[in-house]
């Protein structure tokens, strides 16, 4: 088996992936990137990105060769429910006041385009069968080449930037969340051809009893459109039937769409699970979705694979001589993502329950609709300018639970029911947020060999949900 050395070797080479390439090459490190892909490459993703998301590209350098495919800028959001509708443009993020959807074979491309550029290796259609242990410590990996030849690559980090499904989590034995919510949600998508010009900037979202539908116009002259029905559980139906049947129960989508004719099959992901997995140990380290997933419904998977792929690279760069500073720059890495994400995560959790809009969801609105403020601040919870507790925190929780119950939205039970549960809501992720700052993170069990070479355990493989439903 041949064997070579490099300096960091990452597994995947999408979002997360690139992005540490790309901050590793730049601060002179020998990066190899392998992928069992063959880009451009698609994959299940519902790919929009908000200014934030659309900031990291352009911090990677990638930005101009993602807009060169074309896709639209989408300077104002939209969102409509309960007969009312809160709209404006966006808060700008290091001067970025745009939105993106760009497909997913178009955007992996250049990421890959720009880390080669960098200075990273990338080696397409190679595949990981194994990783290479030294007394606990992951020293590299076992992969199979594209001329089907196995080969060993060694390096003092390994990054599994491979998705959902990560080999290298499994390797490692992190599949196992150690912080997990059920979406009630079930997803699914397609393309359509679009005929509306006077929607081509507009980012829109729409809900109609417990259903939510999407329009993000993209590259290709087409537009995107997703629906997320509440998840009936067991075998779903045919994805297309239930795709067709939940938009055309969102009026509003259904006038988006007029005109517009589908192109391709519906996708769908559904089982869905947000999660934390533990994300560093002894070599390693997960970005991406490999270590943390929110449900699509948020449209933040993209960003943050980019950015914490990105902060990761830069933390080891200069840190790959030394095991001990190493180990600390990714456990440092894994807190502050963290805690960056846990009130996102949060958030996103409660906007995929699959429920109708609840009365001080209904309040909200109302109030947004005609307060240019709140709107910037929904709209900055988006792109991550504005914390979720900002929005609906204990500074405004009681203005909304006062208009609440004064419209009776409901019923004056179902609005006194819905305040308590958001008030005790709020408290249990306050003292969550709390406690993510100081609790350490569940260790990961040691592995059971100690000897040089000797091979891996093999953990159980993790049950995922079908597709990989990236926002």
């Amino acid at each position: 088996m041949a064997v070579e050395r490099t300096d960091v070797i990452v597994v995947g080479a999408r979002c997360a992936g690139s992005a540490a390439a790309i901050a590793l090459a730049r601060g002179g490190c020998a990066v190899v990137v392998l992928d069992a892909a063959r880009f451009p490459s698609d994959t299940l993703s519902t790919h929009l990105l908000w200014p934030s998301g659309v900031a990291e590209l352009a911090e990677l350098g990638a930005l101009e060769r993602v807009l060169a495919f074309g896709a639209p800028r989408l300077r104002t959001g939209s969102a409509s429910g309960a007969g009312f509708t809160v709209s404006g443009r966006f808060p700008a993020v290091d001067t970025i006041d745009f939105a993106l959807c760009v497909r997913r074979t178009g955007l992996d491309a250049a990421l890959v385009a720009t880390a080669r550029q960098t200075g990273a290796e990338v080696r397409e259609r190679c595949r990981v069968t194994d990783l290479v242990w030294d007394h606990g410590r992951v020293t590299g990996v076992r992969y199979r080449d594209d001329a089907g030849a196995d080969r060993e690559l060694l390096a003092p980090l390994v990054i599994g930037a491979d998705g959902r499904r990560s080999t290298v989590a499994r390797l490692v034995g992190a599949t196992q969340p150690y912080r997990a919510m059920p979406s009630g949600r079930a997803c699914y998508f397609a393309y359509w051809r679009d005929n509306k010009p006077e929607w081509r900037s507009v980012a829109a979202q729409w809900r109609a009893e417990a259903l939510l539908g999407t329009a993000f116009p993209c590259d290709g002259g087409l537009v995107l459109s997703l629906v997320q029905p509440p998840d009936a559980g067991g075998r779903p139906g045919p994805a297309e039937e239930i795709y067709r049947d939940s938009v055309s129960r969102i009026p509003e989508l259904v006038d988006r769409l007029s005109g517009c004719d589908m192109v391709g099959r519906v996708r769908s992901a559904t089982g869905l699970s947000s999660y934390f997995r533990r994300s560093s140990g002894p070599g390693w380290a997960l970005p991406g979705d490999a270590g943390h997933f929110k449900d699509p419904v948020t449209a933040q998977g993209m960003r943050d694979a980019m950015r914490y792929g990105r902060l990761l690279g830069e933390s080891v760069a200069t840190r790959l001589g030394d095991p001990v500073l190493l180990d600390a720059a990714v456990l440092a890495w894994e807190r502050r993502r963290e805690r960056d994400c846990l009130g996102v995560y949060q958030w996103t959790n409660g906007l995929a329950r699959g429920t109708a809009l609840r009365p001080m969801e209904i309040e909200l609105y109302r109030s947004a609709a005609g307060d240019d403020d709140l709107t910037t601040d929904l709209l900055g919870v988006f792109s991550r300018v504005v914390e979720p507790s900002r929005l609906l925190g204990p500074a405004r929780l009681p203005g909304l639970a006062i208009g609440a119950m004064l419209r009776g939205y409901g019923g004056r039970g179902t609005v006194a029911a819905d305040i308590a549960d958001n008030a005790r809501l709020a408290v249990v992720e306050g003292i969550e947020r709390v406690l993510a700052r100081k609790r350490p993170l569940p260790e990961i069990p040691p592995h059971a060999s100690s000897a040089p070479g000797a091979e891996p355990s093999r953990p159980a493989e993790n049950v995922l949900p079908q597709g990989e439903a990236h926002g």
